[in-house]
């Protein structure tokens, strides 16, 4: 099969399986769960061990403080060691719901009217690190304007993007790209950084891919110029990105891997994984005083002060339904006593989606490598033995932004420019991805590779109109609930997709990129060229690139959606806060990784002050 040497890479990498078992439980995490005891009592008990969940608890737990983190998985270091390796984060990702790994919710979005009706998988880490153990690891920060229309939203001047930097600063320890090893030019702003800055790692794989650097001069070659930095507040123009990749071993530095396995003090945290959260406990003033879990048997943890809320955009706002807190009419549907009104939870999703064409390349790709055994056991060897080569990499390593230039807007109707007028002018309307395979419609994108070397470039829409929701389907969080991405739902999204698109083959066409392709548009086709056939295609290979936000939004008090107040702090209860990409109240352009770990840090340090 196409696929059987990312088996031999499963049998290669589990030598390291016992090896990660062994630290791990060395440092003491696995015997958390040995002996930690049911129906006790904690002064914080976190809800999902994710990439907020473990931030909160960890440095909760630095200050003295005795915390509680419940989460559903176990650690993938064990469930899943390919995690670990940057160049298998593709595998198990796909649109396709068969291709879900065993660390995946496997959650899918059914039916979805912007994606031509097919069901999607919507990818969500099952396990310590949640989908930072998942995710492609790119780390680039906001702009400064974005964070100003955050402040400005939730009326709250500490969200300015001066004032969250050191946030954003206080988690990263950064290393420099090494020239030695990387043979392209890699820019960088050091200064966008913290010296003392620990403990997730940042850095850059040791391998470029050569098809990200021809995109590089494609994009200049069209008018887009290199860029210093995104992690400064500007994203506008094009760089290869930092990532978050162990410059030590070129593994995966997931929330777990740098938070827990890093820690020095760990005998205030129990760690209750493999164990699901069945709802929130409110006394009779309703405060949060607890959680009722399902491990082995069914218990109770007790938070003699508060009850943090950190499962994600689709099961933070579950967790408040089924526990009493969201819309009325939804709640006694499903018999749930009515503990807070709040309309909003489950509504407002924000997502972003991607998309885009392919062609045959004459540089090496990852798409060679899944259908030559040598060429990947070459690979395997070097980035098992030498922690070098084309594994070090994800894949897609080069990012652009950009506003839809004028000549390719000027048929839009006034009501597309109206509705992207919202959006602040260092906002970005689309980013593009060098993606160094075939991507299609991304269903299985393993085994849909073509042979023979391919290169994409991917437009994703970073300044989306079309809003979803997640609901539930039953008064049980064992239960997944009902997610309604409604992707491309506006005639305004639908504009800026296909301008998109055409950009995206002008790139294609430019001189700069000229000699490394073969032959005219691999896919869908040079036959696909009017507006309708653009969008078409777009509907037919529509995929998430895994950005699910706002669910539990933040706002203020006379806003009847917002869910929480500027200090995450959940309406119409005490003692109850939702700490993750649900709580945001817009969803930055790019990739929200680096804001979630900095509204975990924000949040954190003002628990403690107060």
């Amino acid at each position: 099969m196409h696929v059987s040497p990312f088996a031999g890479m499963l049998s290669i990498l589990g030598a390291g399986k016992l090896q990660t078992a062994v630290f791990v439980a060395f440092i003491g995490i696995f015997a958390y769960q040995a002996w930690n005891p049911f129906n006790t009592t904690f002064d914080y008990v976190v809800v999902g061990g994710g990439t907020a969940g473990i931030t909160v608890g960890a440095r909760l737990v630095q200050h003295g403080f005795r915390v509680a983190v419940v989460e559903a998985g176990g650690y993938y270091e064990t469930k899943r060691p390919l995690c670990r390796v940057p160049g298998a984060a593709t595998i198990g990702t796909g649109a396709s719901p068969s291709v879900a790994s065993g660390v995946d919710w496997k959650f899918v979005a059914h039916q979805v009217p912007g994606a031509d009706y097919r069901d999607i998988h919507y990818p969500r880490g099952k396990c310590m690190g949640g989908s930072s153990a998942l995710n492609f690891m790119i780390y680039q920060r906001p702009s400064k304007d974005t964070m100003s229309r955050w402040a400005e939203v939730v009326e709250d001047s500490s969200y300015l993007f001066e004032n969250v930097l050191p946030f954003f600063k206080k988690t990263v320890s950064f290393t420099p790209p090494n020239p030695e090893y990387r043979s392209v030019r890699t820019l960088y702003n050091q200064s966008s950084f913290d010296k003392n800055g620990q403990p997730l790692e940042v850095s850059y794989p040791k391998f470029a891919m050569p098809f990200s650097d021809w995109v590089r001069k494609a994009l200049i070659d069209t008018g887009l110029p290199e860029t210093q930095d995104f992690n400064s507040g500007f994203l506008m123009g094009h760089q290869f990105c930092s990532m978050t990749i162990r410059p030590q071993d070129q593994s995966r530095s997931s929330s777990e891997a740098a938070f827990f396995q890093s820690s020095q003090n760990t005998s205030d945290l129990a760690v209750y994984q493999k164990t699901l959260a069945k709802r929130i406990l409110f006394d009779g003033k309703n405060k949060a005083t607890g959680v009722r879990i399902k491990g082995t048997w069914e218990s109770t943890l007790t938070a003699t002060r508060e009850v943090i809320v950190t499962a994600g955009a689709f099961q933070s706002p579950q967790l408040l339904m089924v526990s009493g807190v969201g819309p009325a009419d939804i709640l006694q549907r499903y018999g749930i006593k009515v503990i807070a009104d709040l309309p909003g939870v489950g509504q407002n999703m924000w997502d972003h989606v991607f998309f885009g064409p392919s062609y045959q390349v004459t540089v090496s790709t990852f798409s060679s490598m899944i259908h030559s055994k040598c060429q990947f056991l070459q690979q395997a060897f070097s980035y098992v033995f030498l922690k070098n080569g084309a594994l070090t990499n994800p894949s897609a390593d080069y990012l652009a932004f950009e506003k839809i230039p004028q000549r390719l807007r000027s048929t839009w109707p006034a009501e597309t420019e109206q509705d992207l007028s919202w959006y602040p002018q260092d906002w970005p309307e689309v980013e593009y991805l060098a993606a160094s395979a075939f991507v299609g419609n991304f269903s299985n994108p393993v085994a849909q590779q073509p042979r023979g070397e391919f290169g994409s470039i991917i437009s994703s829409l970073v300044a989306p109109t079309s809003r979803g929701n997640v609901t539930i389907s039953s008064a049980d969080t064992a239960d997944l609930p009902i997610i309604n991405p409604n992707w491309l739902s506006t005639d305004t999204d639908q504009n800026v997709a296909i301008a998109s698109y055409r950009r995206i083959r002008e790139m294609f066409h430019s001189k700069a990129i000229a000699p490394v392709i073969v032959g005219s548009e691999y896919f869908p086709g040079p036959q696909v060229k009017t507006d309708s056939e653009i969008l078409d295609i777009i509907k037919k290979t529509v995929m998430t690139i895994y950005h699910a936000a706002c669910t539990c939004k933040m706002g203020v008090s006379s806003d009847r959606m917002a869910v929480v107040d500027s200090r995450a702090r959940v309406f119409g209860v005490s003692g109850l806060r939702v700490v993750d990409a649900s709580a945001f109240p817009i969803l930055p352009p790019g990739h929200p990784q680096s804001v979630v770990y900095m509204l975990a840090e924000k949040i954190a340090a003002d628990i403690i002050a107060s």
